[in-house]
């Protein structure tokens, strides 16, 4: 596995070793030894979920507060995303910034989307299976979002406007400016 550090250091691109040959291919898609080795701090993943959406569909930008905080390993099956992941650790040199990558059942590339980071993806192409990997379980009493049009965070979804497919609760998100639910930089949400 090859471990790339983003212009947000803390975002990780995860790329497996895919081993292919006339038959298909064969991947290792999780390895905690050699994620944790890279990070230099354990992470253990209780819970995997997916989606399945079809293009345009966005989900996000959202998190969960501490203690229900969430790290998030996240991967395309089928299909084809651009994942973003937003730092909102109040008091980070990176506060506010964002950093998109494109995932897809092709270039096998996931995303590794630490506590204190939102995080959304919108669907690229029809029958997208989205799939990702929790180090915390959902708390709806701690489940928060920011608008995914917040013009302060400049995020180029690639999708017009009128062509995006959005839930109720993320069409009224506040922008990250109008919450205090965010997260402070430097404090230890692994241990809080």
């Amino acid at each position: 596995m090859n471990f790339i550090r983003t212009d947000i250091p803390d975002v990780v691109i995860v790329e497996p070793k895919v081993h292919g040959d006339d038959r298909g291919y064969f991947i290792e898609t999780f390895r905690a030894d050699k994620l944790e080795e890279f990070l230099g701090y354990k992470i253990n993943f209780c819970q995997d979920n997916e989606s399945k959406s079809s293009r345009g569909v966005l989900r996000g930008l959202h998190y969960q507060l501490a203690p229900s905080a969430q790290t998030k390993l996240v991967r395309v099956i089928s299909g084809r995303v651009l994942d973003v992941a937003v730092d909102i650790r109040k008091g980070s040199s990176t506060f506010g910034k964002h950093m998109a990558v494109e995932l897809t059942s092709e270039n096998k590339r996931q995303l590794l989307v630490p506590r204190g980071f939102a995080h959304g993806f919108v669907v690229l192409e029809d029958d997208t299976v989205f799939a990702y990997k929790v180090d915390n379980y959902y708390s709806p009493e701690n489940d928060r979002g920011i608008a995914f049009d917040d013009e302060a965070l400049g995020i180029d979804w690639k999708v017009a406007l009128s062509e995006l497919n959005l839930s109720s609760k993320d069409k009224v998100q506040p922008k990250l400016s109008e919450t205090d639910d965010i997260f402070e930089y430097g404090v230890d949400y692994y241990n809080v």
